[in-house]
């Protein structure tokens, strides 16, 4: 089991109404996919705010990640919508 501290940027934070949290992952080598899919199954407004196609990216450890980066004890997570300049 891994412990993973998860941040909650802009809209998700309102969504979720939280800020973070730490979460416990009862795998050896989970993958930001499965960080993802486990949220989901919390229902709503988990699985309306990280379906596939919404707009979410996720950083580990303050870099750009994808679904299938590793993930390892005390990784910090960050979820948040892309941000556009102008």
């Amino acid at each position: 089991m891994i412990s993973l501290r998860l941040v909650y940027l802009a809209r998700l934070r309102e969504a979720f109404e939280i800020s973070g949290e730490t979460l416990e992952i009862p795998a050896e080598s989970p993958t930001v996919g499965d960080v993802v899919a486990l949220l989901r199954e919390r229902g709503a407004p988990w699985s309306y705010e990280l379906a596939e196609g919404r707009a979410v990216r996720v950083a580990v450890n303050h870099e750009m990640a994808g679904l299938h980066t590793s993930l390892r004890t005390h990784d910090e997570l960050a979820f948040f919508p892309p941000v556009t300049g102008g």
